[in-house]
C-alpha cells in the first residue's frame, strides 16, 4: 500500500508524470545506458529504436501509479505476472533494480525541474520500490520453480539438431540440451528466451520465442519468423542471425521456458485464434491434445496473408487424424495459391471476421498474433458474451492489449 502522505503527492502530481511520461522514460533509457552500457545486451533495440520501449514503459509506471491511488481501472496481478515472466526470462537481478530505480527517477527530476521537490521525489521513489519489490519477489519463486540456482543464471547451452524451412520467411529449430540432460518440461503458450551474439562488436541480443513442439518430447522446437524491416523499424536482429547464420550441429543458448499463459484453457471446448507466427503456441497445444486428450473438443481459426506463407500447414491433417473432434477455419487475405491435400478446412478470403468464428458453449479462448488482431478477435469474442477471464493472450513485445 502507497502511504497517505505518498498518495496525495502522487494524485496531484500524476497529471505531469503523464503529460511528460515519454520523455522521462527516454531519458531514463539514454542515462541508464550511458552509465550501464552492459544493459543494451538485455533490451530489445529494435524496439529502443522505434520509441515503443519508452512509451510502454511511462504507461506501465503511469498505469500502476493509478493503480496504487485507486484510479486504475486495469487488474494488475495478471500484468504482473507477465513481466514477472519475461523478467525472469531475461535473467533479471533484484540488483538491477537499483540502477533502474535511481536512473528513472533521476529522469522524472531532469524532465520536470523544479517541480520535483523532495516530497515529489520521496513519492514517486515509492511508487517505484513497490513495483520492484512486488515483481522482484514474483521473479525469485519463478527462478526456484525453473530450478535456477541464483537469480539471472537462465542460460544453457542447446544444440541445433535439425533445421527446417517452413516458409520463405520462417524456419523451425530442432533442439536438444547441450550436455544430454532430458529436455525440461514445459505447457503450450510459454516461450523461451534465445540469446544470439552479434557481429561487429554489437553485443548480445535476447528474443522471445513460444515452443511450438509437444510437451514430453526429448526435444525442443522453436519457429522463428525472419522480421522485415518497416519504416522506422530495423531488421530484426536475431530472426536474421538465425536465419542466416544458424545451421544443425550449432549451439544456442535457450532460457528454461516462462510465461503465465496456457494455451490449453481448463478442459472443455478449446478455440485457438492465430495470426502469422502467433500459430506456433497453438501447434504445442495441439500436439499435446493429440497425445493426452484426443476427444477434446477444439477449433483452431489461423489467419495469413497466403496460403504457401502459412507455416506448419503441412502438419495439421496428421492432427485432424488425430483429433477428430478438430475443426479447422481459415482465413486468407489472398487464398489463389492453392489447397493442400488432405486437409479438412473452411477457407474464407479476407480478413478475420471475429462474428463468424464458430463459438461453443464455455470454450476457453487463446489468442496469439500481432496486436491489432488480437484486440479485433478480443473485442468481437467479448461484445458475443465471452467473459474477459476465458480469454486468455499473448503479447510480445512491450506494451498491453487494452480493451
Amino acid at each position: 500500500m502507497l502511504s497517505e502522505s505518498s498518495a496525495a503527492v502522487v494524485t496531484a502530481t500524476l497529471p505531469a508524470v503523464q503529460a511528460h511520461g515519454e520523455a522521462i522514460t527516454g531519458r531514463f533509457y539514454q542515462r541508464m545506458f550511458d552509465a550501464h552500457p552492459e544493459l543494451l545486451d538485455v533490451f530489445n533495440r529494435g524496439n529502443q529504436a522505434t520509441g515503443q520501449q519508452k512509451a510502454a514503459l511511462a504507461a506501465a509506471v503511469v498505469a500502476y501509479a493509478e493503480h496504487l491511488t485507486g484510479d486504475g481501472r486495469v487488474p494488475w496481478g495478471p500484468i504482473l505476472d507477465r513481466i514477472a515472466h519475461k523478467h525472469a526470462s531475461l535473467g533479471i537481478t533484484a540488483t538491477q533494480y537499483t540502477i533502474v530505480g535511481r536512473h528513472l527517477l533521476a529522469a522524472v527530476g531532469e524532465v520536470l525541474g523544479d517541480a520535483v521537490t523532495a516530497e515529489v521525489a520521496a513519492a514517486w521513489d515509492e511508487v517505484y520500490w513497490l513495483l520492484a519489490c512486488e515483481l522482484i519477489a514474483r521473479e525469485a519463486r519463478l527462478y526456484t520453480l525453473a530450478g535456477v540456482a541464483e537469480d539471472g543464471a537462465v542460460w544453457r547451452d542447446w544444440r541445433v539438431v535439425a533445421r527446417t524451412r517452413e516458409t520463405a520467411d520462417v524456419v523451425s529449430f530442432t533442439l536438444v540440451p547441450a550436455d544430454g540432460a532430458p529436455a525440461p518440461a514445459f505447457t503450450p503458450g510459454q516461450y523461451v528466451s534465445v540469446a544470439v551474439d552479434l557481429d561487429g562488436g554489437r553485443g548480445q541480443q535476447i528474443r522471445q520465442y513460444s515452443l511450438s513442439g509437444r510437451p514430453g518430447a526429448p526435444d525442443w522446437r522453436i519457429t522463428v519468423k525472419r522480421v522485415r524491416g518497416a519504416g522506422d523499424a530495423p531488421d530484426g536482429m536475431v530472426s536474421t542471425y538465425l536465419h542466416e547464420r544458424v545451421a544443425a550441429g550449432d549451439t544456442l543458448r535457450l532460457s528454461p521456458p516462462f510465461g503465465e499463459v496456457s494455451a490449453l484453457g481448463d478442459g472443455g471446448p478449446l478455440l485457438l485464434v492465430s495470426a502469422g507466427i502467433g500459430l506456433t503456441p497453438a501447434l504445442s497445444a495441439l500436439e499435446h491434445l493429440a497425445a493426452t486428450e484426443p476427444e477434446r473438443e477444439v477449433v483452431l481459426v489461423h489467419a495469413d496473408r497466403t496460403p504457401s506463407a502459412h507455416a506448419r500447414r503441412e502438419e495439421l491433417p496428421r492432427l485432424q487424424e488425430r483429433l477428430p473432434n478438430l475443426s479447422v477455419r481459415l482465413w486468407y487475405e489472398d487464398a489463389t495459391d492453392g489447397e493442400l491435400a488432405g486437409l479438412k478446412a473452411e477457407v474464407a478470403e479476407g480478413l478475420v471476421d471475429p462474428a463468424r468464428i464458430p463459438l461453443s458453449p464455455g470454450a476457453r479462448v487463446h489468442l496469439c498474433g500481432p496486436v491489432p488482431f488480437m484486440s479485433l478477435v478480443r473485442g468481437g469474442l467479448l461484445r458475443r458474451g465471452v467473459p474477459p477471464e476465458r480469454i486468455a493472450y499473448e503479447v510480445f513485445g512491450p506494451g498491453m492489449l487494452r480493451d
